[in-house]
């Protein structure tokens, strides 16, 4: 079980932007242009706010991890986990032969900071995860990374449900044949989202019955 970060579990109270904004005026000296965070991986960010060139992304991802350090304690104040958000990751866990990780484009430290901030790390295997900071070309390229990570861990999967928030999560998880749950309570337009024909819509994870029972279903 993969799960994506911002817009699916949770909302950083926007300091994840800013932390990118500081980022790129450390290392190059001016504002960066306006770039798209929508299910892209921090990686994929940097490079467009850098406008593809390669030779100053490990620095800015570097000054993203202390960037967004900075703001941990900003995040607790500003940002909030969405509603039902615990109860499923509460309820997932405590069923066997479910193990649950992470699969989002922040690198990562900053998917740990994250998750922590409301306390939703007690329920996910971090180590088992696919982040921004691993090797990719594509968002669907991490799904093979967290698939290894959690063979090496747990044995070979049976399955792997991803869910997200854009239809860029969608696509991954087609891409790399895993089952696409998508919710809106993201910032993609919902039928964009509907478009990208996730396996099972949730508007959000209020009702903990039925978004368990859409993620569990084959």
């Amino acid at each position: 079980m993969l799960w994506d970060i911002d817009g699916t579990l949770m909302h950083s109270g926007g300091h994840g932007g800013r932390a990118f904004e500081a980022a790129f005026r450390a290392v190059v000296g001016r504002e960066p242009l306006p770039v798209d965070f929508g299910g892209r991986t921090d990686q994929q960010i940097a490079l467009a706010m850098l406008e593809g060139e390669h030779e100053h992304l490990p620095r800015v991802l570097e000054e993203l991890a202390s960037a967004m350090e900075a703001r941990r304690d900003d995040i607790r104040r500003d940002g909030h986990a969405y509603p039902g958000v615990a109860e499923v990751l509460e309820d997932l866990h405590g069923r066997d032969g479910i193990v649950q990780s992470l699969l989002t484009g922040n690198i990562q430290s900053n998917a740990a900071l994250k998750v922590s901030a409301f306390g939703l790390e007690r329920w996910l295997d971090l180590e088992v995860g696919a982040y921004g900071s691993d090797p990719h070309e594509r968002r669907s390229d991490l799904v093979a990374v967290a698939r290894e990570r959690a063979a090496a861990r747990y044995g070979e999967a049976t399955g792997a449900v991803l869910v997200g928030d854009t239809p860029l999560d969608v696509e991954a998880a087609h891409e790399a044949g895993a089952r696409a749950v998508a919710v809106l309570t993201g910032f993609a337009d919902r039928q964009a989202v509907e478009r990208s024909r996730p396996d099972a819509l949730l508007e959000d994870l209020s009702d903990t019955a039925a978004a368990v029972a859409a993620i569990t279903a084959t």
